[in-house]
């Protein structure tokens, strides 16, 4: 009777299982594949970057690199045709920074950037504030309200030159209608100690509207049950103003604040159209004092100075208010 058993080693050969080099192959293709997508996907974001990029180091980069560059160049409409623009080392900064002229613009530009900045922001603020309350007409008052916003900055200044005449403008003849000012009217305009706050006036003027409208879309946007709230709680307007609507506004105050002051401290056609300068230099800015240095007397490097230093006053508040921002925003939370 045959035996039921098997015999020893009779199915090892059966149960012995050969491992395929396939499993591990897969998994190194699997493994390389997965290596690659990240790769992939940083090349992507890469090229949808790269036309801005090229578009910033073209437009942005290269003229200012090539300001600075400038600014240590004896350059001169000579060298437009030679090419020779030969390095002066610190020349034009010594040139330039021991002008009093420079001093002046310096310091008029510092009163006409914060005068503009405040009254702006406080009449617009104001604004926006009363036509949060909804009212009939109040889309058309805001409408009308925009023009000084939509109409040319040159435009502007050349109507508000005709109203500032001390002989013949509109102010003059209507302040002594009621008694407020002489008869020959005030030099609003050929002043030197009245110049420069006139041209303040017309910047804040030219400025309310934008103020106006982006800090009213920042009001539309807080819940009118934090306002409810304090109300129940018997908190009063300014109380509500102080604890809600100003810590809500902050990131909304602080784009305003800073776009407006980058649009100042620049500040040229409005002067030149103005004033251009004067009298006896009393409106002088950075800005257009760059545009004398380079435009009319044609020494392109100390210009390249000037326009050095307001790009750096630029630079040096952006980041200081916007670091300070946050670090106040960090403590809130």
């Amino acid at each position: 009777m045959p035996s039921s058993r098997p015999r020893q080693g009779s199915e090892e050969p059966a149960m012995t299982t050969v491992t395929s080099p396939a499993p591990a192959t897969g998994a190194a293709e699997a493994k390389s594949t997965t290596g690659r997508a990240p790769l992939r996907r940083g090349l992507l974001r890469w090229l949808f970057v790269a036309p801005a990029l090229a578009y910033m180091a073209l437009f942005f980069g290269y003229p200012l690199v090539r300001n600075v560059v400038m600014s240590f160049q004896h350059y001169t409409p000579k060298t437009y045709f030679t090419g020779e623009a030969p390095f002066n080392g610190l020349d034009n900064w010594r040139a330039v920074f021991a002008d009093e002229l420079f001093t002046d613009a310096l310091w008029h530009t510092a009163l006409f950037t914060v005068g503009s900045l405040l009254g702006q922001f406080t009449i617009g603020l104001a604004l926006a504030v009363f036509f949060s309350r909804r009212f009939r007409l109040a889309g058309f008052v805001r409408a009308v309200l925009l023009l000084p916003w939509l109409v040319p900055m040159v435009v502007s200044a050349v109507v508000w030159r005709r109203i500032l005449d001390q002989d013949h403008g509109m102010l003059n003849t209507a302040l002594h209608a009621v008694g407020l000012v002489p008869q020959d009217g005030v030099p609003w305009l050929s002043s030197p100690g009245v110049a420069l706050l006139s041209a303040i006036m017309v910047n804040i003027w030219i400025g309310i509207p934008f103020n106006m409208v982006i800090l009213y879309g920042g009001l539309q946007e807080i819940p009118r049950d934090l306002y409810e709230a304090a109300s129940l709680d018997g908190s009063g307007p300014w109380r509500t103003f102080r604890s809600i609507t100003l810590p809500m506004l902050r990131p909304v105050i602080t784009v305003v604040l800073v776009l407006g002051f980058m649009s100042t401290v620049k500040i040229l056609d409005l002067i030149l159209a103005l004033t251009s300068g004067g009298p006896a230099d009393s409106t002088q800015t950075l800005g257009t004092v760059t545009y004398q240095l380079s435009f009319l007397q044609l020494d392109f490097g100390q210009g390249a100075v000037v326009g050095n230093a307001l790009i750096l006053i630029s630079a040096v508040f952006a980041v200081l208010y916007l670091r300070a921002n946050r670090a106040d925003f960090g403590k809130g939370k």
